[in-house]
């Protein structure tokens, strides 16, 4: 699988989602840890400084109380006596704190055990020298053994003090050693996972981004689908309804309320609703195979007439599909507006009516002018033989000028009567087709035209045709006028050379007016030395009654080659002609293989 697209997957975004939250799962745990461990760095801190301050706080009432002890030794003014009164009761103060303080120290509570004593020793001796002056009892040396004594005391409570406080240093700086150990790797650590926990946002962004922009040109193919949608409803005349058989709910688009003459979501799509404007007759069936559909969940093309809102009524036609999954089951229906191409084939089935009596009244008249007007004209051609044998000599010079006229006149109506037969048979008989021989059809045809061919002398090359699957009659046919054509515009006093040859043609080499897909057409030449004419005209001669000699030397009706186009059309063929004048001419006959 390409990078690119494992970058597309799902899969690629659920694991960039949870290596972001295993990120910041672990930065909060390292924030936090660190937090905590500022946190009882900050209580150490203010714990060492409130029993520090508490001992200075001792310490500084004794030296006041020791000052005003020696200010009234001196001076035996009692007002020295008030920083002496007045410590004893903050000295048992800051003791009581000191006490709550260390309460978890037990190291701590033993020297504050000791402190007090010391305490007690210092305040003793000052009492022992008051109450000596007060009961004037002193004496020097009892007042210098009182201050030495006491002097020691102080010493002592001093170096307590500093122990403490020591001790407490000594607390606080083993707590921040170990904060320092576990926090080393840390603020590195933090640091990359960090930058990669930003490389991972960074790289979700725009993921995230490109997904949007995928999703904002999705929505707008969407958009531009559901409005072409929309607009070939209108222009279609047909909608597309909805059916949820899982909720049993319906959704029909706006255009079929339009078809209904009504306007667009007014009212609940339902069935009953629908059938309301069902014409009566077809109600029944409607509902009974929309029923039928949800329950075998096969549908069938449905005609009915609906009856619009305003009246009108219009004929509708649906066929739907259903379309299964494991979420849900659809059925989706199309549904048309067909009430013109309705009406155009029930006037095209009656103009088809009115056609097939107008070709019966054709083939009838056919049959008159070709049958019954052939016995008229075959008397006349009796009557006009008997006179020519019998009464000719009879008749003066003009007269037989007239006879001779009609005689050719009688000769010309019974070509083109038997032509016209010829051409309808090849229009309307029953078109078998029949594994033939070419070359005994062709042989057929030459011996129907023997006497024309010895008459003028010609002679014909043939090369071998194939056996193919053919009208035998018409193809005969084919062969007798395009070679009956030949000799007919074949030079004065040349005798006519005639060429029938066969190619097998395969796709690459039809000519450009063969558009078929078929596999093989053979190409069937009848080329002549005769007239020839203007390649202007090789469109023009396969034309019904057209002909482009019109020298009495060359008797025609202008249907043979007409006929000869009918026959190849009626092979699936083509018939083409390339002529020049005074050289001759080519017909080429195409047929499938």
């Amino acid at each position: 699988m390409k990078l690119k697209s494992i970058l597309n997957t799902s899969v690629y975004i659920k694991v960039l989602f949870m290596l972001s939250m295993l990120m910041l799962f672990y930065i909060s745990s390292i924030t936090y840890k660190h937090t905590k461990a500022l946190n009882e760095s900050t209580r150490l801190l203010v714990h060492s400084y409130q029993v520090q301050y508490q001992l200075e706080h001792v310490l500084s009432m004794l030296k006041d109380a020791e000052t005003g002890h020696y200010g009234y030794i001196i001076t035996r003014n009692s007002s020295y006596l008030q920083p002496y009164r007045k410590a004893q009761d903050e000295v048992y103060t800051a003791y009581i704190k000191l006490k709550a303080l260390t309460l978890e120290n037990q190291q701590q509570q033993a020297n504050l055990e000791v402190l007090l004593q010391l305490i007690y020793a210092r305040l003793k001796y000052m009492a022992l020298s008051l109450e000596s002056i007060a009961l004037k009892t002193e004496t020097k040396d009892l007042m210098n053994d009182n201050m030495l004594a006491g002097k020691e005391v102080m010493d002592g409570i001093r170096k307590q003090v500093n122990k403490m406080e020591d001790l407490e240093i000594s607390y606080f700086n083993t707590h921040q050693e170990k904060y320092d150990e576990e926090v080393i790797f840390s603020p590195i650590s933090t640091f990359l996972f960090a930058i990669f926990s930003l490389i991972v946002f960074l790289l979700s962004f725009f993921k995230i981004s490109k997904d949007l922009t995928i999703l904002r040109k999705a929505n707008k193919k969407l958009l531009i689908s559901n409005e072409s949608i929309r607009q070939a409803e209108i222009i279609g005349d047909f909608c597309v309804t909805q059916w949820n058989l899982s909720t049993r709910t319906l959704n029909y688009s706006d255009n079929l309320y339009r078809l209904l003459g009504c306007e667009p979501q007014s009212f609940k799509p339902s069935i009953e609703n629908y059938l309301q404007y069902v014409h009566p007759d077809d109600r029944l069936n409607v509902g009974q195979v929309a029923n039928h559909a949800s329950i075998a969940e096969k549908t069938e093309p449905r005609f009915y007439r609906i009856i619009r809102q305003d009246g009108e009524l219009r004929y509708f036609t649906s066929l739907g599909k259903f379309i299964s999954d494991t979420r849900s089951n659809l059925y989706i229906e199309i549904v048309k507006d067909i009430t013109n191409l309705h009406l155009s084939n029930i006037a095209l089935e009656e103009r088809n009516r009115e056609l097939e009596q107008s070709i019966r009244e054709l083939e009838s008249f056919n049959r008159v002018a070709s049958h019954d007007l052939q016995e008229p004209l075959r008397k006349i051609q009796t009557f006009v033989s008997r006179i020519n044998t019998e009464e000719r000599l009879k008749l003066s010079a003009q007269a037989q000028e007239y006879l001779s006229k009609v005689d050719i006149s009688a000769n010309k109506m019974r070509i083109l009567i038997d032509d016209l037969l010829l051409f309808s048979r090849t229009n309307k008989s029953e078109k078998i087709f029949e594994k033939s021989d070419l070359n005994q059809l062709l042989e057929n045809a030459t011996q129907e035209l023997i006497h024309e061919i010895e008459e003028k002398n010609a002679i014909i090359h043939k090369f071998q045709l194939p056996v193919l699957k053919v009208i035998s009659f018409q193809i005969q046919q084919l062969f007798v006028n395009l070679i009956g054509n030949a000799l007919k515009y074949s030079k004065p006093e040349v005798p006519p050379i005639l060429r029938i040859e066969c190619e097998k043609l395969s796709p690459g080499q039809y000519p450009p007016f063969i558009t078929s897909s078929r596999k093989h057409y053979y190409k069937i030449s009848i080329s002549d030395n005769g007239l020839g004419f203007e390649q202007e005209y090789a469109e023009k001669i396969f034309i019904l009654f057209h002909r482009l000699l019109n020298d009495p030397k060359y008797v025609g009706t202008g249907i043979g080659l007409s006929i000869c186009k009918k026959i190849a059309e009626n092979h699936n063929g083509y018939i083409v002609a390339e002529g020049k004048p005074g050289i001759g001419s080519t017909f080429s006959v195409y047929l499938p293989a």
